[in-house]
Parts: C-alpha cells; sequence; structure tokens
C-alpha cells in the first residue's frame, strides 16, 4: 500500500452555530486523486481550508505524513509550504508577471536562486503551453490560461500535496477542458490530489477515489466505479442521478 501522505480524524468546524465539518475521517495515500463530490454547501472547501490551515479546527487531528499539523504550536507557513493550493478564482497577482507569479513562492518562501526557479518556471510553462506566456501579465490571458499558470504557480515547489478547489467553476464552458487536461497529465506524473469538484465524468475517469460529502459527513466513499454505478446511500444516489442524467 503506499505511504499515507494525509490523514484526518473526526474533524469539526463550525461557523457561529453552524456546524459545516461534523467529523471528517479521511485517508489519502501518495500518488492518489481523490474527488471530493456533493451539492454546494456540502463542506467541501471546508475541508480543504482545514487541510491548508487557512481554517483552525473546533476537533480533531490532521496529519501530514504522520506529522500533526493541527496542534496550536504547528508553524503554520512551514506546513503551507509543503502543501499547493488552486482555489476557484485564480488569485494571481495582476501586478506581477506570469512568470514573477510563478517563481514567487520558490524564492520567498523556499529562499530558491531568482536563476534557478525562473528556468524551473519557464520548464513547466513550456509543459502547459504557456511559455511564450511567461513575460505577460495576467490581464492578457484568458481565463483557462489564468488557472493554468495558477495551477503551474501552485506545484513550482513541489509540494507533498496539492488541493485543487472547484478550479473549473469559474471558467467558460469551452475552457473547463484545458484545465482539466493538465489535472490529468499531473496524475500521470504521480501528483497526491485532493480535489473538490463538480466534474462527474472527470472524477469517475481520472480520481482513485471518490467521497461524497453531505451536510458536513462522509455519507460515502469508495472507487469511482462503485460509486458511480452502485451508490449504496440513497442520498449519493439522488446526488450522482442528478449530474449524470
Amino acid at each position: 500500500m503506499n505511504e499515507v501522505v494525509l490523514q484526518l480524524e473526526n474533524v469539526h468546524k463550525s461557523f457561529g452555530g453552524t456546524e459545516v465539518l461534523r467529523g471528517i475521517d479521511l485517508t489519502v495515500h501518495a500518488h492518489d486523486v481523490v474527488a471530493l463530490i456533493g451539492a454546494s454547501g456540502s463542506g467541501k472547501s471546508t475541508l480543504l481550508r482545514t487541510v491548508n490551515l487557512l481554517e483552525r479546527l473546533d476537533d480533531g487531528q490532521i496529519w501530514l505524513r504522520g506529522v500533526d499539523i493541527s496542534t496550536p504550536t504547528t508553524k503554520v507557513d512551514a506546513v503551507r509550504a509543503r502543501i499547493g493550493v488552486v482555489f476557484q478564482q485564480f488569485n494571481l497577482f495582476p501586478h506581477l508577471s506570469v512568470l514573477d507569479n510563478v517563481t514567487i513562492a520558490s524564492r520567498r518562501v523556499l529562499g530558491v536562486n531568482r536563476t534557478l526557479a525562473e528556468q524551473r518556471a519557464v520548464e513547466l510553462l513550456d509543459r502547459v503551453g504557456l511559455a511564450d506566456k511567461a513575460r505577460d501579465y495576467p490581464d492578457r490571458l484568458s481565463g483557462g490560461q489564468q488557472q493554468r499558470v495558477a495551477i503551474v504557480r501552485a506545484i513550482a515547489t513541489d509540494p507533498e500535496l496539492l488541493l485543487l478547489d472547484e478550479i473549473t467553476s469559474a471558467l467558460d464552458p469551452m475552457l473547463v477542458g484545458e484545465v482539466l487536461d493538465l489535472v490529468r497529465r499531473l496524475k500521470a506524473d504521480g501528483t497526491t490530489i485532493v480535489m473538490a469538484t463538480h466534474e462527474m465524468a472527470f472524477a469517475r475517469d481520472v480520481a482513485d477515489h471518490v467521497v461524497f460529502l453531505d451536510a458536513g459527513v462522509i455519507a460515502e466513499q469508495g472507487p469511482p466505479a462503485t460509486m458511480f454505478t452502485a451508490p449504496t446511500t440513497e442520498r449519493a444516489k439522488e446526488f450522482l442521478d442528478r449530474f449524470l442524467a
């Protein structure tokens, strides 16, 4: 069995009087793609934000490669340097070129020499067909190009784990495919990925493990072949029937 990269145990998170995560247990192995599916408000984004320590837990524990990162003494910046994150919105710095957007974390957080950081960035941009855009600014790019740059920025530091939060939801339907193709390539490269997505066909075809969240709990989980053909809970069946109709 592959090494466990991420483990959540009995994770709880509330906002005000609303409990958004209600006892999440999840294990993610190296090189696996785990797809989080479920209706809006089911807790997918909050779960990802707790893993990256953007939200502190109310209860439970999170381990990254066997180290508890949910303790109050955790050095948050050090943990985030090990995790790449891409959100729904591209969040590129508008005043920086594509090249500077991609290299800023390597240079400022990891202390990589600018020349080496830029060489790595250009190689990655070339792999996604954007090497010719390295000196452009984000406002000169299409939405799909901006999201591909955001993904390249997230992987430029060679993170141990990549979190993707509905990365196609802000894109024109014509641009979704090019971003999902990049995720397919990352999977082929062995990247460990946890992604929240509404792209059911993509989750079915690419994920190694599918997790259905419902009202803050994992109602059902399993391999795509099982989840998409024979879900065992009525809630999962209703949800998948709507998307796959």
